[in-house]
Formats: structure tokens, C-alpha cells, sequence
């Protein structure tokens, strides 16, 4: 057919086409036969019009209508309104159980602040500090016994308030990830200095015109804070109680759950600024009932939000209420170690053998190496105890240098940071052991079958490595940290590879040196990593700049040692100490979830190296060619 005709005979057919799809209100069922036509046509023009006009007509025509339908639409806001019409209400109202034991232990941690009170009228000084006292009786003193709320300008009021409680709603629910404990601290923390607060001004007469002054922004602060602490146990049940999901898997299942409560108080920590800030800022002026009826609203819109609506939307789904939006969770596959890797490829792999077998090396970390670090640390505060009555401008650098010692003031610190290589040696030993036992069960015995051969090759393998982190001020190890890829490689070398003790030696200079720009980045990005997972405990901007003073920003560690120091400061007058050994806790738990990841990814460009120079994998696949595969039929199988 000549191509005039072919056009003359469907062009009718077309342009109806064109006019149906762009119009609004088109028939589903005639545009897909006209498409089913436009195909045929199409197919028919690149056959014999493949030059010509015609077929890049079609095939433009046809391609916009691909797109059109593939294309992935716009979230609308529709779909966010159900999200707060439904899903949200049925996630709180999950999450039930947790919010109102949240609720019940804030109070009984409020009932605890009183009640020390009453017996102790000095307690109040302990959890808020006798400057704020002193300042509150001053006030009293004035007649205006919530002049604090006067004290600043309340636009940046609004915006440092807001931003303080935001932190403290957050950080109350992602420190719930540990197990529910650092939630349940936070929470008790707050508890007690409401308690204690509203005590102390009933023991003044003042508990009303406290109430009313306080509660006019705490009704949406507090219960913000209990429900941040319901949704951080939410998301902590998740690692406690896995049901039967992997302790990761449910973990995922319960951040979102928790994740979704908290986005949803937002609004009401930024209205609880905005009331601190221009409402409270001027309680005085405010006639008596108008307080009353922004507190019961305030509440009321709470009760709404997270009980009675919550239960509404049950009753009338009450097929969705069990229902849970599970992701498709990968099932596990056995770990290649003989492949080579990209920079990315070694840490998502480091990160994986990490989540997949920490049970099995954090025994032998958790059961040798820490008892070992605990030792070390009380042998070194009790010998440095003067050093721990002080607060330090980064109190992290200041910690590290009294419990590893590596500043060598003494003896002692020489031989207690020799001791740290040994603890750092056992845990890449017991890291190289998990790899090389990959599918064999956890044994005392295979591992100390293992040390005997490889322990000592490992620390020696790691000496020049730990000598350049240890032996460096971190502020010199800043800037040549580019040393550390010259020796990355050597103690996985000498744990993994069984060549003998010289040569592997060797084997490991020779792969650091050729891997040394994979290992700098590798550092570079764990470096990053480490940094923002101590964010929380170790703020970037949490610095003293002089003794006793307040951090630019407070981290959970300056709150929880400030609380441990009030409650201290009763009991000894070195306070501080109580404060510093409480940050040093923190730190050494942390040192012991960093370490083994570092080890990983020594140990797994190790075996990227190995596959490069010697390609090994090759070798292995090799060793296999003409065999069967269980898995997978051969032309042979059918013979």
C-alpha cells in the first residue's frame, strides 16, 4: 500500500484518537481499542514507512500515550487528608498500650518530683539549679512570680523555644530506639522537674497562679513530651519484642509507627512556643477565665486528637485495625566475600554483615572486651580523679584522653593504652573469626582455637594502625588521618589470609598500598557516619566555654549528666565526678558499637583486594565448571 493511502485511510481514525485523549471526559474503553489500532498502525508504518514521516507521527503519538498513562502522579492532598482522617488515627490508636503507659509513667515520675519535695524543700534546687531558684524566689519576692516568661524579646523567644522543644520531643523518641531506656530517662527527667516545679510554688501559696501561668503552653508542651515518650517506646518494643519478624525487621515495622505519631506533633510543639512566647509572655495581663479556657481547650484538642478520635476511627474500620502496611523484606542470601567491590558496594556489605551476624561476634566483644575496657577506665579514673571534678570545653576529647590514656601523663597510661590495642585486637579478632566461621555456629571453643593462631598476628597487624589513632592528639589526627589507608589492610591481612606470618605481613603492606584510595574514601564516609550517629550524645555545638557554664546547644549527655550532677551534688561534694562517669558509660558503648563496623570493612576490602590481585572468585568458579547446579537445570540434566 502506497503510503498516501495508508495516510488517508486511518488519518480519520487518528485525529479522533488525538481528540479523545485530550479530552476530559473520554471513554476508557474506545480510547483502548484506538490504541490497540494506533499499535497496529505503528507496527505497520515501521515495516514499510521506516524512512518516512508517517511512522515518527505514530510512534510520537504512541509514546505520549505511554507516558501519559505510566507516568507516576503527584501525591495529592487528598491523600494527606486520609492520612489524617485514617491512617494516623489508627496508628495512635495501636499504639494505645504505649501512649497510656507513657502517660502512667511520666505521672508516676511527676508523683516522685513532689513527693521528694515535701520531704526535701531544697530538692527543687537539685533538678533546676539554685540559680533558677534563687531567681523564681526573687520574683516571688517582686510579685510577679513568672517574670522568666518577660525576659526576652518574643519573636526570638518563639523561635528558641520552639526549637528547644522540638529537640527534646524528638530526641525523647529516637533515644527510645535503645531499648525504650534513654525514653524512659528523658521522661523522668521532665517528670521529676514538673513535679518538684509545681510543689515548690504550692509550698509558696502560688500553685494556681502557677498552674495558670504554666499550663497556658504546657498543656501542648507536656503532652507532647508523653507522647513523644509513647511513641519512642513504640519504636523501641520493636527491637525488644520481634514477634516473628528479625529483630531489624520489626524494628523498621515499629520506627514508622512511632515515625507517625511523631510528625503529627509537630504542629502542637510550635503552637506551644507560639503560646509561650505571646501568650504566657503576658499571663498577667490576661483576665482569669480566658486562662482556664485556652488550657481546657488546649487539652480538649489533645484528648480529641489522640484518644477519642483515634477510637472513633476503630469502631468504624475495625477491619484495618490489625492491619499493618509491612514492606517486602528481602529474605536472606549467603554472603559473597570473593567479589570485587566498589567504595559503596564495601560499606552497604560491611554494614549487612554487621546487622546479619553482630549476634555472633558481639559475644565474644561484649563478654572479653568489655569487662577488659571497664577495668581500665576505673583503673584510670581512680588515678586521674582529679581530672574528672572538671567540665571540658568538648567534654568527648577530655573523656577519651582519661580512659584510654593516650595523652601518657604516666606510667600507667602507657600501659593502659597498650592494654586498649589488646581490646581492639580482640574485637577485630572476633570479626575476622565470624567471617571465616560464617556458617558455623557460635563456639567458645572454634573461637579460642582461632586466637591462638591469629591473635597475636592480628594485634601486630593493627599496631601501626591503633599507634597513629592512638598516639595522635585528635586535632593532629585530623590532618593525617591520609596515613591510616597505608595500613588499613594489614590486620585483616594477618586474620584472614594463611599464607605465613612474614609473607602475610608483607601481602597486607602490598594491599593497603594498592587499595589505599578505596580506603581513604572508605574512612572518610565512616568518619561522617560516626559523626552524625553521636550528634544525640555528642552535639557538634555542645560546648562549654567555661566551668559550670550552659552548652550552646544541650545534648542528651549534657542533660542526663546535669541531672545526675543535681542529684549527686546532695549525696558528695564531687558532684562532677558522678556527672563525667556517667558521660564515659556513654562513650564506651558507643566505642563498642563503632569499632567491629570499622573491622568489617576491613576485613570485607580485604577479600575485594584479594579477588582483584589473585581473582580468586575466577579460580573458585573454575573449580565448579561442569558441575550441576542444585539449583538450576542444565541442558544435561535432561539427558
Amino acid at each position: 500500500m502506497k503510503e498516501t493511502s495508508f495516510i488517508d485511510q486511518n488519518k480519520e481514525k487518528w485525529t479522533r484518537f488525538e481528540k479523545l485523549y485530550e479530552s476530559n471526559s473520554h471513554d476508557p474503553e474506545e480510547l483502548s481499542n484506538l490504541y490497540m489500532d494506533l499499535t497496529d498502525d505503528l507496527s505497520y508504518a515501521q515495516t514499510f514507512y521506516k524512512r518516512r514521516t508517517v511512522r515518527v507521527y505514530l510512534n510520537q503519538l504512541a509514546q505520549k500515550i505511554f507516558t501519559g498513562v505510566h507516568k507516576q502522579k503527584g501525591e495529592s492532598l487528598k491523600k494527606l487528608i486520609t492520612v489524617w482522617q485514617i491512617s494516623l488515627p489508627l496508628e495512635i490508636y495501636r499504639s494505645r498500650k504505649n501512649i497510656l503507659f507513657a502517660l502512667v509513667a511520666f505521672l508516676v515520675y511527676c508523683f516522685v518530683g513532689v513527693i521528694t519535695t515535701h520531704f526535701d524543700p531544697d530538692f527543687p534546687r537539685m533538678v533546676m539549679g539554685d540559680g533558677y531558684v534563687d531567681m523564681t524566689l526573687e520574683n516571688i519576692k517582686n510579685g510577679n512570680p513568672l517574670a522568666v516568661y518577660k525576659s526576652e524579646d518574643q519573636l526570638s523567644m518563639f523561635i528558641q523555644i520552639t526549637t528547644n522543644n522540638l529537640k527534646v520531643a524528638f530526641l525523647t523518641f529516637f533515644i527510645g530506639f535503645f531499648f525504650t531506656i534513654g525514653t524512659h530517662i528523658l521522661m523522668f527527667y521532665n517528670g521529676v522537674m514538673l513535679g518538684a516545679f509545681q510543689y515548690f510554688f504550692y509550698m509558696k501559696g502560688l500553685l494556681i497562679t502557677s498552674f495558670l501561668g504554666i499550663w497556658i503552653h504546657g498543656s501542648f508542651e507536656i503532652s507532647a513530651i508523653v507522647l513523644a515518650g509513647g511513641a519512642g517506646i513504640t519504636a523501641g518494643n520493636g527491637l525488644l519484642f520481634p514477634k516473628s519478624y528479625t529483630r531489624l525487621q520489626s524494628m523498621q515495622l515499629s520506627a514508622k509507627r512511632g515515625m507517625k505519631i511523631m510528625m503529627s506533633l509537630v504542629p502542637f510543639i510550635i503552637a506551644a512556643g507560639f503560646l509561650e512566647s505571646y501568650v504566657t509572655h503576658n499571663y498577667q495581663d490576661l483576665p482569669e477565665w480566658s486562662k482556664w479556657a485556652i488550657i481546657f481547650a488546649s487539652f480538649g484538642l489533645i484528648l480529641f486528637v489522640y484518644v477519642f478520635y483515634p477510637v472513633y476511627i476503630a469502631r468504624k474500620y475495625p477491619h484495618l485495625v490489625d492491619h499493618e502496611e509491612t514492606a517486602p523484606f528481602r529474605k536472606p542470601i549467603p554472603f559473597v566475600f570473593l567479589k570485587i567491590r566498589t567504595v559503596g558496594q564495601v560499606l552497604a556489605d560491611s554494614f549487612q554483615f554487621y546487622r546479619m551476624y553482630f549476634n555472633k561476634f558481639g559475644k565474644v566483644i561484649f563478654t572479653l572486651a568489655l569487662p577488659l575496657a571497664i577495668a581500665l577506665i576505673f583503673l584510670q579514673d581512680s588515678n586521674r580523679f582529679g581530672e574528672l571534678m572538671f567540665q571540658y570545653w568538648y567534654d568527648w576529647v577530655s573523656q577519651l584522653t582519661i580512659m584510654i590514656g593516650y595523652d601518657f601523663h604516666s606510667l600507667q597510661d602507657i600501659l593502659v593504652c597498650i592494654g586498649w590495642t589488646f581490646i581492639v585486637t580482640i574485637i577485630f579478632s572476633a570479626v575476622f573469626w565470624s567471617m571465616k566461621t560464617i556458617d558455623e555456629v557460635f563456639s567458645w571453643k572454634s573461637y579460642f582455637h582461632y586466637c591462638k593462631k591469629r591473635l597475636f598476628p592480628i594485634w601486630v597487624g593493627n599496631m601501626f594502625l591503633v599507634a597513629i589513632v592512638f598516639g595522635l592528639p585528635w586535632y593532629l589526627l585530623c590532618w593525617l588521618f591520609v596515613l591510616l589507608p597505608f595500613f588499613y589492610l594489614i590486620g585483616a591481612t594477618m586474620g584472614l589470609d594463611d599464607v605465613p606470618f612474614g609473607k602475610r605481613f608483607k601481602k597486607g603492606l602490598s594491599f593497603s598500598k594498592n587499595h589505599f584510595g578505596k580506603s581513604l574514601l572508605v574512612i572518610v564516609l565512616l568518619v561522617v557516619f560516626v559523626m552524625i550517629m553521636a550528634q544525640p550524645f555528642a552535639f557538634i555545638f555542645s560546648i562549654q566555654e567555661a566551668y559550670q557554664s550552659e552548652p550552646l546547644v544541650k545534648d542528651f549527655l549534657d542533660m542526663l549528666s546535669e541531672f545526675a550532677k543535681r542529684i549527686g551534688r546532695e549525696f558528695t561534694d564531687d558532684y562532677m565526678v558522678i556527672g563525667n562517669v556517667v558521660r564515659q558509660l556513654f562513650y564506651v558503648l558507643f566505642f563498642f558499637g563503632i569499632v567491629p563496623l570499622v573491622a568489617i570493612t576491613t576485613g570485607i576490602s580485604y577479600f575485594s583486594e584479594v579477588d582483584k590481585t589473585e581473582a580468586a572468585s575466577l579460580k573458585k568458579g573454575f573449580l565448579k565448571f561442569g558441575k550441576k547446579n542444585r539449583y538450576q537445570e542444565k541442558s544435561v540434566d535432561f539427558e
